[in-house]
This record gives structure tokens, C-alpha cells and sequence, in this order.
């Protein structure tokens, strides 16, 4: 590894620990020549995941973007938003697939803030399907009671 304060290419890792969930690796390193220490991650490289928008445009799967949507649905609300953006994304990744369209990330979203969080749950939802009036907004809470009910 290339000794970011020097310049040289060699450096000796003095530590090494696995970090968020064992997904990478935080490797402590010194400088062969000038003594520095620095600190450097690894982590796996997997294929991109294209999402498929509902205008038929593709564009990256952005952690970022999913985690924002999530936020604002969440907000004030007892809801481990990284734990959840988090189990998405592994399930995503361990899907395997290249592409997956937004629907399927919106519903995959809503099913979980269902088991979690009413309220968060209307809030996502009312964005994501685009609630039109205050009846639609109804019918979701009837749903979200007789599901209640039935539990």
C-alpha cells in the first residue's frame, strides 16, 4: 500500500479488524520509510445493481437515495433507519440479480416499516403511491387495523 504522506509503495499492517458486520476490513498500517501511520479499508467489490425507474430509465442502485426516503418517512419515530436500509441492501446484494425495478425496492421498503412502525409505514406509502385525497389515506389505515385485528 502506497504511503499517503511519502509516496513509497511499501508500508506493514500492524492491525487488522473487521468492521460493519465483517463486510470490510480496517487495516492499521505504517510507513517502511518515513514511519507514518495511516489507516486503510477493504472491502468487496460486487457487480453494480441497476434500478429500473418507473419512466423505464436505469440509473445505480444509490444506498444513499434509499436511506434519505426512508429518513423523511421515519422521522421522529422509534425506527433503526441504518439497521433497515442495511437489511435491504444485504437483501439485495444476496439476490444476486443486476437489475431490479423501483416498485420492487418501494414494496420491499413497505413491508418491512408495516412490521415495524405504523406510522411510518402511511408516511412512505402516502409518497410511494402517491396518495391522491384523504380517503385513500383511509383505506390504509382500515388495512392497517384489520391487519392488527387479525394478529
Amino acid at each position: 500500500m502506497k504511503c499517503p504522506v511519502c509516496g513509497a509503495p511499501d508500508s506493514r499492517v500492524l492491525d487488522s479488524r473487521p468492521v460493519e458486520e465483517g463486510s470490510s476490513i480496517k487495516r492499521r498500517r505504517e510507513c517502511v520509510q518515513c514511519g507514518k501511520r495511516f489507516t486503510t479499508y477493504e472491502v468487496v467489490e460486487t457487480a453494480p445493481l441497476t434500478v429500473l425507474k418507473k419512466d423505464g430509465s436505469r440509473e445505480f442502485f444509490d444506498r444513499v437515495k434509499l436511506q434519505n426516503g426512508i429518513l423523511r418517512a421515519c422521522q421522529k419515530r422509534p425506527v433503526d433507519v441504518e439497521a433497515l436500509v442495511r437489511d435491504i441492501e444485504n437483501q439485495l446484494v444476496n439476490s444476486l440479480v443486476s437489475e431490479i425495478s423501483s416498485r420492487e425496492i418501494g414494496e420491499m421498503v413497505m413491508d418491512r416499516l408495516r412490521r415495524l412502525d405504523a406510522v411510518s409505514y402511511v408516511r412512505f406509502a402516502s409518497v410511494y403511491r402517491e396518495f391522491k385525497d384523504v380517503d385513500t389515506f383511509l383505506d390504509e389505515l382500515h388495512k392497517i387495523q384489520t391487519d392488527r385485528k387479525e394478529q
